[in-house]
């Protein structure tokens, strides 16, 4: 059958401004935030400089989604970025983009998640573990391994059960959303309460904010390099953007799920400032709060970087640990969801225009894109059951950990081509209906270009081993954009 020319007639419009907002809050709040401190902490080597790195995030992360809004509200459909890119660009550049999330942003960031939260019950319930194997490692080509473990097993009925919740309609997605959202929006305010008042400590602050920008305790961002010289510094918080930036990303899959919210134009838009300004402000607040309990050693060195659990081990040294572990098992179920329920609609908007299998322009009985769902979530299965093997130890790493470390580059690079498609559609569309216009333009979105590609030109020069692949997952796409553009059936742009 021939695709509808407003595939967004099937979807039920159901989500409000509320709604909208908890799918940016609940899709940026992780498990990042309560992590990445203690290695951006060992990059730039001082308490003034890690709240600085913060701030630069926040600066990139609204200026970013400022300018989205812009898009968002000249093309108020499902797809979001990936139309965008398609408008602004080309089909090319918005198949790569969507490549690149089915295959590993969306996929990888779901299936890391789920094991993180298998993790955590696993500090609850010690017969979820990585090592404890229902089905033993067993070898491909030397490198990588099938295996399943009971940790693999709680990932992947975890997403079995969101993405089944899902397929129910878009009205149990948003149920979910909202509640786990909002609880661990109030976990996280709890965490950043217990730091500030209960557990802060004035020798702590007087020790951490006393030598504010003195580097110390420092991990090179490579060698010869101090974030003690200038050089040195501009390379340490650009690599240290990795942490911050991965932590804070995913706010722009609200744009995925435009063609189901009410009154696009508007809520959008403001649904992507008020997300990220809030999520960002709950962000510096909880790095005060372990600077306040912590000395910065001790968030250097925090067990498996686990910073916010040593905080509250500190404050409560019999429940902390196990109170994290809720703390995280709620972050990551309510993010998990986001990114269920948002990344199948990029792929529902690829498929009507002939640039995905096309099961995956299906919408059930719930008016939901069930068979992308169902895509989605079994490609993220098998990122968590593919291990892979260091053949000189033999120790089993995580495929996926592998591919997001690679792609974090690539996703950059979409996200400059985006802001960057304001300027262009400016000056390809200048009659077209803006609503909402980027606010603070042409400045703001120059900010975020700027700054984006600084970060990712020193990625380039310092991490070509995890930057470089993440351009070659993106290039391996090209092919196959062109297989499936090679047939008559083809009905995208």
């Amino acid at each position: 059958m021939p695709t509808p020319t407003n595939p967004d007639r099937r979807l039920t419009q159901a989500l409000g401004l509320f709604d909208s907002t908890m799918i940016v809050a609940g899709s940026m709040i992780g498990t990042g935030v309560y992590i990445v401190a203690a290695e951006m902490s060992r990059q730039v080597g001082s308490t003034g400089w890690l709240l600085a790195s913060w701030v630069i995030t926040g600066v990139l992360t609204i200026s970013a989604a400022l300018s989205y809004g812009e898009l968002a509200a000249m093309m108020p459909g499902a797809g979001g970025q990936y139309v965008y890119l398609r408008e602004a660009w080309s089909p090319l550049w918005g198949f790569l983009y969507g490549w690149t999330l089915f295959l590993v942003i969306q996929t990888g960031t779901i299936a890391a998640i789920a094991v993180g939260f298998a993790r955590y019950l696993g500090l609850l319930w010690p017969a979820v573990s990585e090592n404890t194997y229902l089905v033993a490692p067993v070898s491909i080509g030397g490198k990588y391994a099938l295996s399943l473990s009971t940790a693999q097993l709680v990932g992947i009925l975890l997403i079995a059960l969101l993405t089944w919740s899902n397929t129910r309609g878009i009205a149990w997605g948003k149920l979910i959303q909202n509640l786990f959202t909002t609880a661990k929006i109030g976990t996280l305010l709890g965490v950043i309460a217990l730091g500030l008042v209960a557990g802060r400590s004035t020798g702590v602050l007087h020790g951490n904010f006393s030598g504010l920008w003195s580097a110390r305790g420092f991990t090179p961002a490579a060698p010869g390099l101090s974030p003690a010289t200038l050089h040195g510094l501009v390379v340490a918080l650009c690599v240290a953007q990795v942490g911050s930036l991965f932590a804070s990303d995913a706010w722009n899959n609200v744009t995925f799920t435009a063609g189901e919210i009410k009154n696009p134009r508007r809520n959008v838009p403001l649904a992507l400032a008020l997300g990220t300004g809030l999520v960002i402000s709950l962000y510096l607040l909880a790095n005060l709060a372990y600077l306040a309990v912590l000395p910065l050693g001790e968030i250097q060195h925090a067990p498996a970087d686990r910073v916010a659990s040593a905080m509250l081990s500190t404050i409560f040294p019999a429940l902390g640990a196990s109170a994290m572990a809720v703390a995280f098992m709620v972050s990551a179920f309510g993010c998990m969801n986001g990114m269920v329920l948002a990344g199948a609609r990029a792929y529902y908007a690829m498929a009507n225009d002939g640039l995905f299998p096309r099961g995956a322009a299906a919408v059930n009985r719930a008016s939901v894109p069930a068979a992308s769902l169902v895509m989605q979530g079994v490609w993220s299965v098998g990122l968590i059951l593919i291990r892979t093997r260091d053949p000189a130890s033999g120790a089993y790493g995580n495929l996926y950990s592998d591919l997001l470390d690679y792609v974090i580059s690539a996703a950059l690079l979409f996200y400059i081509l985006t802001i960057a498609g304001v300027f262009r559609l400016r000056h390809l569309r200048p009659g077209a209906e803006r609503p909402y216009r980027a606010l603070g333009y042409p400045v703001v979105p120059a900010v975020y270009l700027a700054g984006a590609a600084t970060i990712l030109g020193v990625l380039l020069a310092y991490r070509p081993v995890t930057t470089i692949p993440g351009f070659v997952i993106v290039v391996l796409g090209i092919p196959v954009y062109y297989w499936f553009r090679r047939g008559p059936a083809q009905t995208g742009p």
